[in-house]
Order: C-alpha cells, then sequence, then structure tokens
C-alpha cells in the first residue's frame, strides 16, 4: 500500500518520523478530539461507518469490527464492544439501513448480521471471493461505500505493489449488492483508500512507485486504464471492456503517453510527495451543506505516512478531472487510512502505524475533528483558465496584497512515467506573472502567467496575502494538476 515500506528502511523512518507544522492555529478552527480506546485491545482502524443512535462501525487490519457508542459527545468517554473478528485485513466497511455491515477485507467481502440480538455477529454471508489471492503481504483489498446503484467498488493491490500474479490484481471491480463482479478498470497499483466525490463519480488514491512519479488522487472512470500496465494481463477475465490497452512507454510523460494510450486517465490531482505527503491514503466528501465550515462539496484526502489531510477542490475540464491540493490539518496521533464525514460535519480519523510507520508516533489512533464555527482564511478554490488560474477565498482579502505580484510565488513542474520507482520533479521552470485582477470584494482573484503546461503540476505560494483583517493564509500553499487548458 505504501511508499515507507518500499523504501530503505531507515530512510523511510526518518521520512515520516521528520517533524510536522505547528498545527495550533488549525486547532482553532478545526479542534481534534482523540477517543479513547478499549484497554488491552489493538484497535488498527481500515474502515468505518456510522449506525443509527450516532454509534460508530469500525473495522480493523487484523480483522475485527467493534461498535462505538458515545463518541460524538461533547466530553467523550467512548464504549467499545466487538462485534465480529476472524476477518482478514478490513479495508472497507459499509453499514445498510437493516442493520447489517458489509466489510471489505483481504480475500473478498462479508455480509455480517447479527441475528439473535446479542450485540454480536453469527451470520457471515461471502458476498464475493471472486479475485486472487497468493498470501504476499501487499494483496490488499480496498472497498467503498455503495454507490448509487448499491455497488461496492474495490481497488486491488498489485502483488508486492510491483507485479500481478493472480487474478484481478491491478484491478478496479464493482461487485453487485447480489455479488456479481463487474470489472471496471486496470492499471491500479497500490492503493491507500476510495471513495466518491459530491458528484457520485468514484476515485481512490495511488502511492508514488513503478509508474507512478508521485501519490495522487485518480478518477475510476470505467473502462479507464490508470497507469501500472502489469494488471493488463487478466483483460482475457474482462470481456465487457473489450481490448487492452497499449502498453506505455517508459522514461515518458503522462501528457506524451495520453496520446498512444488511449485508455489511459491522467491522476486527477497529484499530491506532490515530500510536500503534502508521502503515503495517500483514505478519501472523504462533504456532503454537510457548510457543517463542516467553508469547505462544502470538496474532497479531504487523508496521508499515513505524514498523519494529516488534505483538501482537494475539483474541476472537469474537456471531461477529464483536474484541481488543486492545499493542505487541510495536521497533528494526528497516527498515520491516517479510513476518513469518514458524516451528514453533519464530523470527520472521523482512523490512523494506524504498524510496519508503516508515521510522524503522528502512536501506533493507531480514532480522532474526531468538527468545525469550531470561526472560518479560516483560506484559499477556496483554484480555477484553471486559458492563460492561468482564478483564485477564490474564504474570506474577504486585502486587496493591495492580493495586487502585488511580490506576493505570488509560482513553480511547475511533471513527473517521469516510468517503470522505475516513482520520480523526482523535472521539466521545472517558473511561469512569470502578468498580470493580477482583484474582485471589489476581495473575495477572489485572477491571476495570469506566461505560460501553462499541460500533464504539470503548477503550484502557488502566496506568502504576503492578508485578509482584511491582517491574517495571513492559514494555509499559503496551493498545488494544481493542469491535466487540461480551458478555452476561454
Amino acid at each position: 500500500m505504501m511508499m515507507p515500506r518500499l523504501t530503505s528502511g531507515f530512510l523511510a523512518l526518518a521520512v515520516c518520523a521528520t517533524a510536522a507544522a505547528d498545527p495550533a492555529r488549525e486547532e482553532k478552527y478545526y479542534p481534534l478530539t482523540t477517543l479513547k480506546m478499549p484497554e488491552g485491545a489493538v484497535i488498527e482502524p481500515g474502515g468505518i461507518d456510522l449506525l443509527p443512535g450516532r454509534r460508530l462501525a469500525v473495522g480493523t487490519r487484523r480483522g475485527e469490527v467493534w461498535i462505538v457508542e458515545g463518541a460524538y459527545d461533547p466530553d467523550p468517554d467512548p464504549q467499545w464492544s466487538l462485534f465480529a473478528s476472524g476477518l482478514h485485513e478490513i479495508l472497507g466497511l459499509s453499514a445498510a439501513e437493516d442493520g447489517s455491515l458489509t466489510v471489505t477485507h483481504r480475500p473478498g467481502i462479508e455480509r455480517l448480521r447479527d441475528t439473535d440480538g446479542d450485540g454480536r455477529a453469527d451470520d457471515f454471508e461471502t458476498l464475493t471471493d471472486g479475485w486472487g489471492i497468493k498470501g504476499d503481504y501487499h494483496e490488499y483489498a480496498f472497498g467503498s461505500p455503495p454507490d448509487r446503484e448499491g455497488n461496492i467498488w474495490v481497488v486491488l493491490c498489485l502483488t508486492g505493489s510491483f507485479s500481478s500474479d493472480v487474478p484481478f490484481r491491478g484491478w478496479c471491480l464493482r461487485v453487485t449488492p447480489q455479488g456479481e463482479i463487474i470489472p471496471t478498470g486496470s492499471g491500479v497499483r497500490s492503493p491507500g483508500g476510495i471513495g466518491p466525490n459530491a458528484a457520485g463519480d468514484m476515485f481512490y488514491t495511488d502511492n508514488q512507485g513503478p509508474w507512478n512519479g508521485s501519490s495522487s488522487l485518480k478518477w475510476l472512470k470505467p473502462g479507464g486504464f490508470a497507469g501500472h500496465p502489469d494488471g493488463n494481463r487478466w483483460f482475457a477475465l474482462a470481456p465487457n471492456l473489450g481490448e487492452a490497452p497499449p502498453a506505455p512507454n517508459s522514461n515518458s510523460r503522462m501528457v506524451i503517453e495520453r496520446q498512444r494510450v488511449p485508455q489511459l486517465v491522467p491522476p486527477a490531482v497529484i499530491l506532490p510527495h515530500g510536500r503534502l505527503g508521502a503515503s495517500s491514503s483514505g478519501i472523504a466528501a462533504d456532503l454537510s451543506g457548510g457543517k463542516f465550515g467553508p469547505f462544502a462539496g470538496q474532497l479531504f484526502v487523508g496521508d499515513q505516512c505524514y498523519s494529516n489531510v488534505v483538501r482537494v477542490f475539483q474541476e472537469k475540464v474537456n471531461g477529464v478531472y483536474q484541481g488543486a491540493a492545499i493542505m487541510f490539518r495536521e497533528g494526528f496521533k497516527s498515520g491516517c487510512v479510513p476518513l469518514r464525514m458524516d451528514p453533519d460535519g464530523v470527520m472521523i480519523y482512523g490512523g494506524t502505524a504498524r510496519g508503516w510507520g508515521s510522524r503522528g508516533g502512536q501506533d493507531f489512533s480514532l480522532e474526531r475533528v468538527t468545525w469550531s464555527g470561526e472560518v479560516p482564511f483560506e484559499i477556496h478554490e483554484m480555477r484553471a483558465r486559458p492563460d492561468g488560474f482564478e483564485f477564490t477565498f474564504t474570506r474577504p482579502a486585502d486587496a493591495s496584497s492580493l495586487a502585488d505580484p511580490a506576493h505570488w510565488k509560482a513553480q511547475a513542474w511533471t513527473y517521469i512515467y516510468q517503470a522505475d520507482y516513482g520520480s523526482p520533479e523535472v521539466d521545472e521552470y517558473a511561469p512569470a506573472i502578468t498580470g493580477i485582477e482583484v474582485a471589489a470584494d476581495g473575495r477572489s482573484a485572477r491571476v495570469r502567467v506566461d505560460k501553462l503546461t499541460r500533464g504539470h503540476v503548477h503550484h502557488f505560494a502566496l506568502p504576503g496575502v492578508r485578509s482584511a483583517d491582517g491574517e495571513p493564509l492559514l494555509h499559503e500553499s496551493a498545488y494544481y494538476t493542469l491535466n487540461e487548458i480551458p478555452a476561454e
């Protein structure tokens, strides 16, 4: 799953152990509450969902499901009860209206029921076990919440994170409520999480490695190829998808290979390695309608190594997803795997570090993030324009600080698309700012540059921009993945 296990052990731990930025300012707007664990138990969350009565269901890497009561109390003293055990590395969990739980674990999907009402699952129904499992430690299976048709989307990690030794490793599958498997796409390498955006389209996070220059958020477009070719050997088992895509050329660029490989779907939003994280993980959309602050409709993406959460603004240009990544919250106690955002605007963060290491320092954690009611001064959206970008802000900015070109720092780069592990930042340049138009209300600015490049990350830092009342941005950097340049 995660990059730190695949590099030198000492280097991996050093990367994850590096001190994070001081999260004290973030706490004012989005306070964290650490939830107490049951004494003597090892809770390594891999899946979380909300049950009636504001209870939580938590699936763990050790194959257990726990029910948590009191996690939402103002001064929580949560009570934990074991619901099920004997499963294998749960990395997806969803609750149904009838009280059953659907669990994605390494060998398949199980539906769990408590038929006698004693608080323990006694009916374990295998919904599917229709993919290969060799026994390699890296053969993770991440499952989504149900989509609008009730399907669970599953992304299957490669064997050892490098090869596809058994069927459908490196694939996305949809599993219907009846247990039918629908092959949906190939090219997956090492997922860290899966979930829908506000529009209902499904995304997953893939981690830096072969054919992945950096970790990124990827759109699971049905019939699409996500970039790693080894799993394409199983196209004979997916007649609904037609011919396998042509093999990409190594040591190339994503934007070039898109011209050769029509099925290739570029990363929707690159999460630059070493800048925003190192092991991208869980995904949660804010569907709270403003109960979580000013970011309704945006995505939140965790990072296992850096123990943080990044915020993602998306847009679609020429039918392709792209957008900006902005830091949201640091200072969590362990490495994020699942994120869960409920309709009342509460984010639940599940942390685990065993075998992977994380900045947070604890072996596992369960934490709650709420909005204090105060609006932080942040970059709200960053939209591509034919000659630059348009920025909006959560609060009015001081117009003179926005209009000063010295307050805008721009960089652009891309990554080598290659079979080797990861990539440095390459083809770098500094776009020159040629004009800034500031809205009269200080809530937006259109920034023109001399050059935009498809396939590049365009990074803007705004260190000198201030709010109308003199406050600096809570997070001054935004990283936009420009897959397509829009027409005017």
